[in-house]
């Protein structure tokens, strides 16, 4: 097993393969395993570097947003790139980090018309948006197309995480029928987000993605983890699919544009 990596490949991820849940045959699947994360912000950031130091062969990253100043407090890994499109930064920090891996950029932002062609190239999707409308259409998405995606938000010192399975687990909508009334709920750039609260949210979606590319310990599947900082408060709200999801039933199998405004009722 091990005449598959070369000397360096050994020593980079040493840590990893004297773990029995990894060993040589789970580095290799790492090493041949797809991930996209859309979004390299707050969530994605951490995702991203913790992703690619794993040794994740292809990572698709997908961004339409510029690096700005106000980002730096969280998304550390775009020091040094202001002005830069996010996920061509995260591309040079991905390069630096490690050569293993292969860096897929997708400069723009995903919506209605581009979702399905995009998450179909890849095993897992890491859905790190920080909106409504985005996280019910990578849902849809993922769903239609069979790809097992992990979901976080967060707020202030406040985060909550959950994967999903198609088929298998409840989804996004399964929980969430439908986004809130614009305006209900404030964002980040309203209300404002500590920087560790992405960075442990993202590190978990990354850890989640690994273990679902190793089938391996036990997932955030049909639960959600919820975390609050300030109280240090850790709590799993166990989930149920809900037979009547009109994505799960597999009632609705295309992405309908119009349907992915504010509230995303189908």
């Amino acid at each position: 097993m091990f005449s598959e990596f070369s000397e360096e490949q050994i020593r980079r991820y040493a840590r990893q393969i004297i773990m029995p849940e990894i060993g040589g045959g789970g580095q290799k699947k790492l090493l041949e395993a797809k991930i996209l994360v859309i979004g390299a912000g707050g969530l994605g950031s951490p995702a991203i570097q913790f992703l690619a130091a794993a040794g994740v062969g292809k990572l698709g990253i997908a961004d339409g947003d510029n690096v700005e100043i106000s980002n730096l407090q969280r998304q550390t890994i775009h020091a040094g790139n202001l002005g830069m499109n996010k996920a061509e930064s995260a591309r040079v920090f991905v390069e630096k980090l490690n050569p293993d891996v292969e860096v897929e950029v997708h400069p723009f932002h995903i919506n209605a018309e581009n979702v399905r062609d995009v998450v179909k190239k890849y095993d897992i999707i890491l859905d790190c948006t920080d909106n409504f409308v985005s996280r019910f259409l990578i849902n849809d998405a993922c769903v239609i197309e069979g790809k097992p995606f992990v979901h976080s938000a967060v707020l202030k010192f406040y985060g909550e995480i959950m994967s999903i399975v198609p088929k298998e687990t409840a989804c996004y909508r399964c929980v969430f029928r439908h986004a809130p009334p614009p305006g209900s709920v404030p964002s980040c750039q309203e209300a404002g987000v500590l920087g560790v609260t992405t960075g442990l949210f993202g590190t978990l979606q990354a850890a989640e993605a690994i273990k679902l590319i190793l089938n391996i310990g036990e997932t955030l599947t049909n639960k959600m983890l919820t975390v609050d900082l300030l109280t240090m408060e850790f709590d799993i709200v166990k989930l149920r699919r809900n037979e009547n999801c009109p994505i799960c039933s597999g009632r609705i199998r295309e992405i309908i544009p119009e349907k992915y405004v504010e509230r995303c009722q189908l």
